[in-house]
Parts: C-alpha cells; structure tokens; sequence
C-alpha cells in the first residue's frame, strides 16, 4: 500500500518488513469473494471478510512469493488483482507479491529535478535498444548525460497482453511489463538515472484500458456506463473507489519507484466535474507527495483543450498541474521547415503562426481551428511562466501516427534538421526531444502491436489500413502494426553514431549541434528566461521560395521588453538568404553565439552598434545583440 493512501486502498498492503500482509478489493459486484493463493506448492481458497461500501479484505493474507488472484462469486477461474504489482505470466495469469521496501535505494541525496529550464528526453523502451529492456537501456544513460537532458520520459511500461506495442494498451496499471524487466528493473533504472543527475518522467494512462485482459468491469464499475472515448470505455473517474484507485496508482510511482514526474495521457479524455476534476485531485496529491519527499515532483498533461485552467495555480482557480503538451508550437515548427500542409497542419499555413506560438504559447486561442471546425482554446494569461508549455519537434505521436511513420531526418535535409533543432531548443517552452532525433535517425518508429488473439490482430491492422487508404494513401505502404518487422523496423540503429561507419559523419554532425544547443541553452539565461514579456517573435512570408515562412527572429530577454536589458536573437534564414539588422547599443559588439553554417556574415565584422547579419538559405543563429 502507498503511504498516500487512505481508508480505501486496493491491493496487498506493504511495509518495510512486514511478512503477513493485508489485501483488499473492491468488487461491489460481487457476493462472495475468495482468495486464490498458491504458496510453497499448496493452493488454498480463503473465503474473504465483507466490508461496506462492496470492500473484501483479508488480514495476515500473502507473502512476497506468493501467487495469487480472486475468486468472484461462483466462478471458479481466479482473476488477477486489479491492482496486482506484479504479472509475472501476463495479464491474464495470477498475480505476485512485490516488495518495494526489499530494495536498496542509492538515492538518498537525490533532490530532484525541477521542469524549469529542464530539457526533456523521450524514448519507448522496446525500441531504444535491440533488447528492448530496461536494463539495456541503462547502458545508454551515459549518452543522455553527454546530450545534456535532464528529465528521462518514458512511454507508458504498465502491464499489457502481448510482448510488444506502444504501451497504450495496458490494463494492469500497478504493474511493470515483465518483458521491459518488472518493477526490479524499473527500480534498477531509475536509480541509475538518478545516479547520473537525469529525472525521470513515467508517462501514465488513466483515461482507458486495453481491448485484451482488463478485468476491471468483472469486479465494479470501473468504466462509464454508455461512455467512451477514441481508445475505449471512459474511466469512471467521478467514482470514489475508481478515484482513490487512480490516486493511489499516482502515489505509488512516486513513493515506491522514485520517479520525479508522471506525464497524464490525454487528460481531455477524463470526463468529470470541473470544478471537482480528478486532474485538481492529482495536482493535490503530487504536492503533498512533494512536501513529504522535499523534492520536485511534476505533472505534465497530454490536452488538445488550449486550455490554461490546467496549469494555473489553484489559488488562481486553475488545476494546478504543473505543466501541458502544446501541440500547436510543434504543428508551426513542422509547417515552417517541411511546408507540410495537410490536415491539421493547414491553419499553420499561416504565417504568423510560428511567431504567434513562440510569442504566446498557443495558436488556437479562441480562433477557429478549421480541423474542428470550430473556435478553439482559450489565452494564456502572460503570468503564467513560458516553461509549462512543453513542445517538441517530434515525438510518438507526431512520427507514429503517420501512414508509414517516417521521420523528418527521411525527408528533410541536414539544414533544415539543423534549422528544427535550433527553433526547438531555443525556445522560451521546455523542450522534448524524441529518441534519436538528436542525431537524425532514419530507422522510422512505426505504429505496432502484438495481440495475441487473431482476431483482435486482424481487426487492428484492417482498421489502420482503412483509416490510411481513405486519406488517399496507397496501402501497400501502410505497414501491419502485427507484423514482428514493423516492430523490429521501429528500433534505433545505434551504429548510425559509429565513427568506422560510411555515412554516420552527418548523423554526428547534427549530434553535436544538439549537444551545443542544449549547453548553450544551460548557459544563457535569456534562452530560459520564462516570461512572456522577454519574449518577442517576428515571422516573414517566403514570396519566393515556396515555403511559408522567409524568416523567423526570435528575441529573448528583458531587452525584449525594455530596449536595455540583455537580450539574445535566434535569427533563421528558410529557403531563401536573409538580412537581419541588429541595433546593438553603440558601445557594444553582437557575438554569435552558434551558428548552424560558416557561411553567416556580418557587417561591418567585430565593430560595436548596428550590424547586419546575413544568413543563406536553411540557416540559423543565435546571437548575443546586448
């Protein structure tokens, strides 16, 4: 059980030490429930003690090493714990003991890691390495040291059926997929992540189950009678039991696992009352978790609502989350550098778009959004710190959600990767990066699945297809989320940074910028300052180069507002060469900071005042004005 909970936990208590543990379900449901338990050979069935409110409990019931499930009613097949920690057969078999406190933790002088000024990293542990393991991925944590990030996100690791998919099918939300290595592992990584000064962020999934092994609706109304969402059944959040379930889920990745923030899985998919909203309830939560742990701890919601209640204090009326995807940064990023216009993309057409979402945050702020065809979002208030935006260039989505999953490092050119990293990093958002786009990985990352039942397998890979061809795409290039290829395709190619292999140097190239970007991002407070005020942005129609944009200047910094202050220019040239005048102050000399090519000139060079930056096509700078 998780120090946060209250009187309605579900599963097996824990404690440090304790041999004889409790256990509790909550199955209104039911009549009778019994305990299945095998232990040292023996199987017993223990019938359980009835509590209000449709709670069984047993006292003195299981032991670390223990298998076991519940025996609901008359039905004679057990059924795991909906709140096992443990599956050590899948999702369908009995569920384990686990001992959180049976762990040496070496992280006791860890203090955390705040999301202000933080560089996120993204990655999928099945596709990360060739093993697709957790301990496998320790052995790449030194090359996130060396990148500079300081958060670790990983994609959902919760316990589904099958051994490989994105991790948004889950249905044991208490446990660790024993094939990324179980919650030992999970322990193992996080404290190897900490050793090494990275934070680690576990995206979560509260808003839906997976179509193979959810039992929930076998024990009570987990699930929304008459409700669902894009994935499935709406989780009945405004449920007591089902909320305290959710909390305490919350809690135990904080309290047993170590982790320093949870990124909530499209949170406009959690349908509750506003003004009483499980999101408040999380954000509650996670503070008193905070105060007692005396480190940060984040929570980071997935929303498509442009919504800004989400991350205002409570005290302001808001949630208080502690900060939100914004998509709309990442469609005018995507726009400006590959002038993709289609479907959600087409608003971003728009010129003003980049600079409209580097200067305020979102695009759709009470616009009309011609993909819903309605007025979309709301402002945010300029109070609200620049840093609770998270954006991307790239992420899962953005890349898995396409037909074949193609990466921009499949169609863009070196340049313009260089240009996207420049825009990502340098902007007053936090940052994300998804794994391998700091070296411009061409292995693609696919949407793939591996359910075990035919039918279900066949029913995933048609829908996908049909969803693709009625876009007008050709389906003999829509890759079968069922076959194994399309999951062995989706991994990194890790030789692609080989020194001794023909074509890496480009890969190393654009390793290195990202490399200096996020340094130079650690060393220059202007590129963190979070205020709206210091930052201002001005972007140029191309009238010649086919592109949306001709260039995009960005100011950062208090001389963004004030005309006196330090202030620091990321300057980017599209697809034709750009003149930019500088008004540095007359006893002052413009510095560039980084460059993305030697061929950026200034005039008149090295003199102090006003100056010229010229930069050619597909180029970008960062420059120190004053």
């Amino acid at each position: 059980m998780s120090a946060a909970t209250a009187d309605g936990w579900h599963g097996v208590a824990g404690g440090a030490g304790a041999r004889d543990r409790a256990v509790r379900v909550w199955a209104p449901w039911s009549s009778v429930v019994r305990l299945h338990r095998e232990r040292d050979g023996a199987t017993e069935r223990i019938e359980m003690d009835a509590r209000p409110g449709g709670w069984f409990a047993l006292e003195q019931a299981l032991r670390v090493g223990d298998r076991y499930g519940f025996v609901l009613d008359g039905d004679e097949t057990p059924l795991p714990d909906p709140a096992s920690r443990r599956q050590p057969d899948g999702v369908h078999g009995l569920s384990a003991v686990d001992d959180p406190a049976a762990y040496n933790w070496r992280d006791a002088h860890w203090t955390g890691r705040q999301l202000a000024g933080s560089v996120i990293y993204e990655l999928h542990l099945g596709t990360f390495t060739p093993e697709g393991t957790l301990d496998a991925a320790i052995g790449r944590l030194d090359h996130l040291v060396e990148l500079g990030v300081d958060l670790v996100e990983l994609l959902p690791v919760n316990g589904f059926n099958g051994t490989h998919n994105w991790g948004y099918d889950g249905v044991a939300w208490y446990t660790v997929h024993e094939g990324s290595g179980g919650p030992a592992a999970y322990r193992r990584f996080v404290d190897a992540c900490h050793a090494r000064g990275l934070g680690v962020v576990q995206d979560v999934v509260y808003n839906h189950l997976g179509p193979s092994g959810n039992y929930l609706p076998r024990f009570g109304p987990y699930l929304r009678d008459g409700s669902a969402n894009t994935w499935g059944d709406s989780v009945a959040v405004d449920t007591a039991e089902v909320r305290r379930f959710i909390l305490d889920n919350l809690a135990m990745w904080f309290d047993d696992f170590h982790v320093d923030g949870l990124r909530l899985d499209a949170v406009h998919a959690l349908i509750d009352d506003p003004d009483d909203h499980i999101l408040e309830a999380m954000a509650i939560e996670t503070d008193a978790r905070s105060a007692h742990l005396r480190r940060p701890l984040s929570l980071i919601a997935e929303s498509d609502m442009n919504d800004p209640r989400l991350i205002l204090p409570r005290e302001a009326g808001g949630y208080g989350l502690t900060a939100q995807w914004s998509d709309d940064h990442h469609h005018a990023m995507h726009v400006a550098v590959s002038g993709e216009t289609a479907g959600y993309y087409a608003d971003f057409a728009d010129p003003g778009a980049l600079a409209k979402t580097s200067g305020s945050g979102f695009f759709h702020d009470g616009t009309y959004s011609s993909f819903r065809e309605r007025d979309h979002g709301v402002p945010i208030p300029p109070e609200v710190p620049f840093w609770r935006l998270v954006t991307c260039a790239q992420n899962h989505d953005q890349i898995g959600n396409r037909a074949v999953g193609d990466r921009l490092s499949q169609t863009l050119t070196d340049e313009q990767l260089a240009v996207l990293a420049v825009l990502n990093l340098t902007s007053a958002s936090t940052p994300m990066l998804f794994m391998g786009e700091e070296w411009g990985a061409h292995t693609p990352w696919q949407f793939f699945t591996s359910h075990p039942e035919p039918e279900l397998g066949t029913a995933t890979a048609e829908g996908r297809l049909a969803e693709f061809v009625k876009m007008g795409w050709d389906e003999s290039v829509v890759p079968n989320p069922q076959d194994p290829e399309t999951f062995t395709r989706s991994r990194l190619d890790w030789s692609e940074l080989a020194p001794d292999r023909e074509g890496t140097a480009r890969h190393r190239r654009l390793l290195t910028l990202h490399r200096e970007l996020i340094a130079l991002r650690r060393a220059t407070p202007e590129l963190t300052d979070p205020r709206f005020a210091h930052t201002s942005a001005v972007a140029v129609a191309d009238l010649r180069g086919g592109q949306p944009l001709g260039s995009f200047r960005l100011d950062r910094g208090a001389g963004a507002f004030d005309g006196v202050g330090g202030l620091v220019s990321v300057l980017v040239s599209f697809a034709t060469e750009t003149r930019f005048d500088l008004q540095t102050p007359n006893e002052r000399t413009a510095r560039v900071l980084l460059a993305t090519t030697g061929e950026t000139r200034m005039a008149p060079p090295n003199q102090p005042g006003p100056v010229a930056l010229t930069l050619p096509a597909w180029s970008a700078a960062v420059v120190r004005v004053r």
